[in-house]
């Protein structure tokens, strides 16, 4: 139909069905939003148990340069020192983990275990003598990772997430400062320098989504049209 969108048609790869893009493109959101909940649920599961059955596990997270706590580069983002620092994770874990999980689908494979023990290894090393522990580095380097891709990248997907990262969380910039005593800025820091790292390690690793076309786009101008300049 005349000024109608082309349907454009792709293939859902766990059904083997034809489906629109748009179709295809809700159905991988869906997917990504289920993978960034799964890892929500582990967080909220482990803090449940720690509550339940009075478990001390801030035990188990980085004291940085002690040798005994080099399992918390893997452990610590397990871990919240209270409820109320794991509701203050719980929200940027499900947005920017569904953005960078739908946006960069393979790039994501390095983007979050580089953010998540490098983050970890960077703490142990150079922060402050103190325990360490939360997700917050992953945010961090998820939220950094997704603004900085839109910068480099500029296709219509890159900057819409990078927009939608910004709205929401922007403000999360002033967390790789030292603010409060008992805020891990280290893993904040760390966290923001790796994902803005691998923006740019990866920035070509996803290809930008195919351009919609619309049915005037192509033909010739009409000569006998009055207001062409």
């Amino acid at each position: 139909m005349p000024g109608s969108e082309r349907r454009l048609w792709g293939v859902d790869q766990a059904t083997g069905n034809q489906v629109t893009i748009a179709g295809q493109e809700i159905r991988r959101l869906r997917r990504a939003f289920l993978f960034a909940a799964v890892f929500v649920g582990l967080l909220w599961l482990i803090k449940l148990v720690e509550l339940v059955f009075g478990l001390e596990l801030a035990s188990l997270s980085i004291f940085p340069r002690r040798s005994e706590t080099l399992s918390g580069i893997v452990l610590a983002p397990l871990f919240h020192s209270s409820l109320s620092h794991l509701f203050a994770n719980t929200a940027p874990i499900l947005v920017l983990g569904t953005l960078v999980i739908y946006g960069y689908p393979r790039a994501v494979w390095v983007l979050l275990p580089a953010v998540y023990l490098g983050s970890g290894v960077g703490v142990w090393l150079f922060a402050r003598p103190a325990w360490h522990l939360g997700a917050s580095g992953l945010t961090f380097g998820m939220m950094f990772f997704v603004f900085t891709m839109g910068v480099l990248r500029w296709d219509r997907r890159a900057i819409a997430l990078a927009l939608v990262a910004f709205l929401l969380y922007g403000g999360m910039i002033w967390g790789i400062l030292p603010t409060a005593a008992d805020i891990s800025f280290e893993y904040h820091l760390f966290g923001a320098g790796i994902g803005v790292l691998m923006a740019f390690l990866l920035k070509g690793v996803d290809r930008p989504p195919p351009e919609k076309k619309y049915s005037w786009e192509g033909e010739e101008p009409d000569d006998d049209w009055p207001f062409d300049g």
